[in-house]
């Protein structure tokens, strides 16, 4: 006799053979079976529940991006199926794979406008890569093991929806899984004429420039060779911040608003760029024109979406930039090179310069050095949207064994708190920050419950300014009256406190060393509001430091609101080098 199984149970199996620890989410009504089968398969995969539907696919995504597996989330009918929206269009928009179970109304009451019924294909058609429903039980296993396999094929989220009563079914117990025949699609090699026609540009370039994005992951090695081979200074995308350490030289962070001064300055110098595996979208407001463009990527349709390109190399870039290695000659170093590791070490000594600064509210500077000082080797880092992505991508020192991920191209706020639940579940032995805005922070606060419940030992940072800073800045720059920014003040700590974490209240500089220093005691979750200035992060995307090209009274007074004083214009930098350009 064939064994049997409900239908749910199968399609949990399918999704534990693919290597899934972890399922988030919260109960409905129309998700019975399937809370079903998590109950009876608890001893091989972990349920964590969570307090809103958009935390759990928040978390899925979270773990995702650090394992660079498939994580999974599910809502019930309606209410949580909306609910799940704004995690998968995160996971959409960062190419990551995500599997999200829907519920729905049983079969029987489909199109008869029953309670919580509505047609929920549509909703999830421009989210998803693949977006189903199942329509007989026997299916369920099948379906879902397809809809993992496109998942991954396209880098995208994959949806399910699945009427209540199919799943309590039984069927079968014979469906065999895909997941061990798998394989990823092997990238071309690079064309070897295509890379000497790149390195002949690096060559005959004054001031050539790498550009690194996630496609470079795993190759930092080979990234800091290249640079050193072609005395070339580095900038990475946000989403790829921490491939190569913050702390070597010729590392300039990134270019942006989210961006550092020297990252800024070298992108604007540039004479040719080598754009390694990325698809960073503001290239255009930060590359020249006219600057010689070499682009690296394994998908073809990315290229010349940013930049006009002279040489397009379908290829992994780590593969492209080993011939490029292989193929290419030491190059001498120039006075652009040393005038970029000079503006990186000027920038970075601006920074320390601030960090043990006691004026109140504090600096953000001080914040960060606490927290890089008590970061474990392979810390993961989990960080919201706003100026605390500015910070978070100038201050935090990544090194490869630790992790930073952001919400990078859909940029929602409320990202790290569920971006930390998930990374903790499934490192239950890393340390794991989330770091948040008070903006960012009270959209998901709620979720603090989520964390004591499973004892997670997540370390919470919010910089509370009262105010929505990095919207109150756009504001400013259109020279608008400030509507809607103003936040008023919370004690999150106290709340976490109330909630089962521990909490602290931070507003000065001894406050905050003595917050961290009981922080290593945790045995849970902490929350440690630190109440900083408002003062915007220094606009390095509208720098005025220049006072032989710039105003100079616009100058000095950029200068004393940023505190600005001891930083050197690129161009100045660049002129010590004795670089003429």
């Amino acid at each position: 006799m064939v064994a049997k199984i409900n239908a749910s149970d199968a399609m949990i199996k399918v999704i534990e053979s693919w290597g899934v620890k972890n399922i988030y989410g919260l109960p409905g009504g129309s998700f019975d079976s399937t809370m079903n089968a998590l109950h009876n398969r608890k001893d091989t995969i972990n349920y964590v529940q969570v307090r809103h539907e958009e935390v759990g696919a928040l978390a899925a995504v979270g773990e995702a991006k650090i394992t660079g597996k498939i994580g999974v989330t599910f809502g019930s009918a309606c209410p949580g199926a909306v609910h799940l929206l704004n995690g998968l269009y995160d996971a959409q928009y960062d190419h990551i794979p995500v599997l999200a179970l829907v519920g729905q109304v049983p079969t029987s009451a489909m199109n008869t406008s029953y309670f919580q019924e509505m047609n929920e294909n549509p909703m999830f058609a421009d989210v998803s890569v693949y977006n189903r429903t199942v329509m007989t039980a026997q299916q369920m296993p099948a379906v879902v093991d397809e809809a993992i396999r496109q998942a991954y094929a396209q880098h995208g989220v994959a949806v399910i929806t699945i009427p209540k009563d199919l799943g309590w079914q039984e069927i079968d117990d014979t469906y065999v899984s895909t997941a061990p025949l798998f394989q990823k699609a092997i990238a071309p090699e690079p064309d070897v004429v295509k890379v000497d026609e790149a390195l002949a540009i690096l060559k005959n370039a004054k001031h050539p420039l790498l550009y690194i994005g996630q496609g470079t992951r795993g190759a930092s090695a080979e990234v800091i060779a290249l640079s050193e081979q072609l005395h070339a200074p580095i900038l990475s995308s946000a989403l790829a911040k921490g491939i190569v350490p913050d702390d070597y030289k010729a590392y300039m962070g990134s270019a942006g608003r989210v961006a550092s001064k020297p990252g800024v300055e070298v992108a604007g110098g540039a004479d040719a760029v080598l754009f390694l595996g990325s698809d960073m979208p503001f290239q255009g407001y930060f590359i020249k024109p006219d600057a010689k463009y070499i682009q690296v990527d394994i998908d073809g349709t990315k290229f010349g979406r940013r930049h006009s390109v002279d040489v397009a190399i379908l290829a992994d870039a780590k593969k492209t930039i080993g011939l490029l290695l292989k193929r290419g000659e030491q190059l001498p170093e120039t006075s652009w090179y040393k005038a970029a590791v000079a503006n990186k070490d000027n920038w970075v000594e601006w920074i320390h310069s601030f960090e043990d600064d006691a004026e109140t509210p504090l600096r953000v500077e001080p914040v960060f050095k606490a927290i890089n000082d008590m970061a474990t080797d392979n810390a993961i880092f989990q960080v919201d949207v706003g100026n605390v992505t500015i910070n978070g991508m100038r201050y935090l020192k990544i090194d490869q064994d630790q992790r930073f991920t952001t919400s990078g191209w859909y940029a929602t706020m409320g990202y790290a708190l569920p971006a930390a639940i998930g990374a903790q579940a499934e490192f239950p032995e890393r340390q794991v920050w989330s770091i948040s805005g008070d903006g960012g922070y009270a959209m998901v606060m709620q979720d603090i419950l989520t964390q004591v419940k499973y004892h997670m030992p997540i370390i919470n940072v919010i910089l509370t300014n009262e105010s929505l800073g990095f919207i109150e800045a756009e504001q400013d720059d259109t020279r608008q009256p400030h509507s809607g920014v103003d936040l008023i003040d919370a004690d999150y700590g106290t709340a976490a406190a109330a909630l089962g974490a521990t909490g602290f209240e931070v507003h000065d500089l001894p406050e905050l060393k003595a917050a961290f220093e009981a922080a290593k005691q945790r045995k849970g979750p902490v929350v440690i509001d630190v109440k900083i200035s408002d003062l915007r992060p220094l606009p390095v995307e509208q720098l005025v430091l220049d006072k032989e090209t710039q105003d100079p009274a616009a100058v000095d007074a950029f200068v004393k609101k940023y505190h600005a004083e001891k930083l050197i214009p690129f161009r100045q930098l660049l002129a010590d080098a004795g670089d003429e350009n």
